[in-house]
């Protein structure tokens, strides 16, 4: 075992597809000789080259497109993006081209991209900086989507993710790239669509994921020093959503709290919802409860940016009440 920063993890996951596959290579903005913004492509432009390692210009349209381009010939892209929300200039190219023409080429074309970089509510980042994109892709056909958590989880993903023949958004929190954790020697690779029971339990299922994994464990070992047992599961897969992991986990605690960063408005939490009153409404005994981010643009003020997010303190309180 390797005690490693996710950042590092990321780095390795890359280097080795990289190593075993020369038609993978990576783009973006600043991920050649200055090793990505937060460094998860450090070192990878001198040991593979311009033509494996290309520094685009700020014009996420345009490589977004080339990235495209490039992988209905045969080549496996990873498109970094130095902030995930600078994508939605390229959401026309990401939802018509990437997600649809496997569909509308009537698999002629496969799309093997990885579009992957830090999202989510960073410190102090502004609202523009700070966006939650995953509910904004999870409506698009075609795409899947990712969102890492540790670094054994985004060094196996990553690595699958690369392999796989669809386009996939991957998600890495920008608070989790210095998170540490000890990693196994050599490959492996996590499945894509399932979801991690993060802890057994029996009185209440918690589905999370990304960013408040963490902070759902520490209400966890809150919860746990007054007797109760809550159930976690880490959903991994944000689509499609393994709805059937949540399923086994209502038939022994039969209540739900979803805690997540998105908007509550259309997000993942909403999805989630919708699903089980469709399979799995028999099971409830409580009406579903869930925790998201407030629906404003994430303040630039520090205690305001505090307020719209979820925070253990929070999570403990829904606990109890759906326990009661």
């Amino acid at each position: 075992m390797t005690e490693m920063f996710m950042f590092d993890a990321l780095k390795e996951a890359t280097d080795e597809e990289m190593a075993k596959d020369n038609r993978v290579f990576i783009l973006g903005e600043d991920v050649g000789h200055y090793g990505g913004s937060y460094k998860v492509t450090k070192d990878l432009h001198a040991k593979y080259g311009d033509l494996r390692v290309l520094d685009t210009p700020i014009a996420e349209n345009s490589f977004m497109g080339m990235a495209i381009g490039a992988a209905i010939t045969g080549l496996r892209p990873i498109v970094e993006g130095m902030n995930m929300s600078f994508l939605l200039l390229a959401f026309n190219q990401i939802s018509n081209n990437a997600g649809m023409l496997r569909y509308t080429s009537g698999g002629n074309f496969q799309i093997p991209i990885v579009i992957r970089g830090p999202g989510g509510v960073g410190r102090q980042l502004g609202a523009e900086h700070s966006q939650r994109l995953e509910a904004y892709f999870q409506a698009i056909p075609g795409l899947k989507i990712i969102a890492c958590s540790t670094p054994y989880n985004a060094k196996g993903l990553l690595k699958s993710a690369i392999r796989d023949n669809n386009p996939i958004i991957f998600f890495e929190h920008v608070l989790l790239y210095n998170l540490k954790d000890n990693l196994p020697e050599g490959d492996y690779y996590l499945p894509l669509d399932k979801a991690e029971l993060v802890k057994e339990g029996s009185q209440l299922t918690i589905v999370t994921y990304s960013r408040m994994r963490h902070h759902v464990m520490q209400a966890v070992d809150l919860l746990s020093k007054d007797g109760y047992d809550p159930e976690v599961i880490d959903l991994i897969s944000l689509k499609p959503i393994d709805i059937e992991s949540i399923g086994n986990s209502l038939e022994k605690t039969n209540k739900l709290l979803i805690v997540e960063e998105c908007m509550k408005t259309g997000g993942i939490a909403a999805e989630i919802i919708a699903q089980v009153n469709d399979l799995y409404f028999d099971l409830l005994d409580a009406p579903i409860m869930r925790l998201s981010s407030q629906d404003v643009p994430t303040p630039y003020n520090g205690n305001l940016e505090k307020a719209t997010v979820i925070y253990p303190h929070q999570i403990v309180s829904a606990a109890r009440t759906l326990i009661a």
